[in-house]
């Protein structure tokens, strides 16, 4: 065989290679075995685990967490997973019977119990009741966790203790808290005239008080990421350094992303939207963004009739600037509740649909939600 066309198989095979479709799944590395659920998690894992390998995602593109089905192959990620990073079941409710099962006792992370995060109670989302802070909590901390100003009301800390990978025996009892069942209740009901909506308080959105979208303070992202370097040290010792570096890199990076967004949205003081869902609490909070309401309660259903009404009602009498939608949900109910309303629209994404996942995708996520804000309700 002549050495030009060895030359040619060799290029042929790199260039077919080149044309494969990616996967982010466990990449083969010396470091431990690493599932995370949503990209915003796997954007912090990423981070903290450079340079000893890559972690594995199960949730790509605009699917959402609350109605996600998990792939068989995915299932046998979970198996081979030495640990496994998530919210919690109020969010990736697809998990709470996978992660409670005894493969994965001691190798899971549920960061709604990671000791140091900061919680707010989920708000009130009858119409008139949802504003720009979270309903008090006893436990509240003014320090500096909670921007020390009017907009920390409610915050508290989750305290669990600090070795619990989060195998907690809450999850064992997940078939009581049938979140498929609760939907398709609230679906039968809806258009008797959104009785569920009227009730608000959190309970639509099955948060058992707390609201799970954590990942959007970036106080919390670096609590999270010290949690993971924690979690990853014990399983790879011999890495442990490099993950307590790497944290603390991420630490320092999203104190400048927190300084440089906080000076962006603050000519939006005073200027209020309503969202889709409500999963931007923990941004509102964090970065003094008011919040008017949300369109649905329970991502899980849709809204009824009487609480579309009632949003078209409420955007034509109070002064609210945008109206977003989310890749994750249809936007024909934008549409239908901003028909005759003087309001702008536009799109959020709390779990960033298109932006390529890795170590960067978060600080990219946090950026992109900045600039719909300001393009939306900052414009006069």
């Amino acid at each position: 065989m002549s050495h030009s066309f060895t030359r040619f198989l060799k290029a042929s095979v790199i260039s077919f290679a080149a044309l494969l479709p990616t996967t982010h799944a466990i990449a083969q590395s010396d470091g431990p075995a690493v599932v995370t659920s949503i990209k915003p998690l796997h954007a912090l894992a990423a981070r903290v685990m450079q340079g000893a390998g890559e972690p594995a995602l199960l949730i790509e593109g605009a699917a959402s967490p609350h109605t996600y089905n998990m792939k068989p192959s995915q299932a046998r990620l979970l198996q081979e997973a030495d640990l496994v990073f998530w919210v919690g079941e109020d969010l990736e409710t697809f998990l709470a019977k996978p992660v409670s099962g005894a493969d994965l006792a001691g190798k899971t992370v549920t960061f709604m119990e990671t000791p140091g995060l900061v919680l707010l109670e989920a708000r009130d989302l009858s119409l008139g009741g949802g504003d720009a802070h979270a309903h008090g909590d006893e436990h509240g901390h003014g320090d500096e966790h909670a921007h020390a100003d009017e907009h920390d009301h409610g915050a508290k800390h989750a305290h669990a203790d600090e070795h619990d990978h989060g195998h907690d025996d809450k999850h064992a009892h997940a078939d009581e808290h049938d979140h498929a069942h609760d939907a398709a209740h609230k679906e039968e009901h809806a258009d008797s005239g959104g009785h569920h909506d009227d009730h608000g308080h959190g309970h639509g959105h099955h948060h058992d008080g707390d609201d799970p979208h954590v990942w959007l303070d970036p106080e919390n992202a670096k609590v999270m990421a010290a949690a993971m370097a924690r979690a990853l040290a014990e399983a790879d010792p011999a890495n442990a350094a490099l993950y307590e570096r790497n944290a603390s890199e991420a630490a320092a990076e999203l104190d400048a992303l927190t300084a440089e967004l906080r000076d962006r949205l603050a000519p939006l003081a005073g200027r209020s939207y309503v969202s889709f869902h409500d999963a931007y609490q923990y941004f509102d909070n964090r970065f003094g963004v008011r919040f008017a309401g949300a369109i649905a309660v329970n991502p899980e259903a849709p809204p009824g009739a009487k609480r579309l009404r009632d949003l078209q009602s409420a955007l034509r009498s109070e002064s609210v600037s945008c109206v977003f939608s989310e890749p994750q949900f249809p936007d024909g109910l934008v549409a239908t509740v901003t028909e005759g309303a003087s309001v702008r629209t536009g799109l959020l994404d709390p779990l960033g649909a298109e932006i390529e996942p890795g170590p960067d995708m978060y600080a990219t996520l946090l950026n992109q939600m900045a600039d719909a804000f300001v393009e939306c309700v900052g414009t006069s």
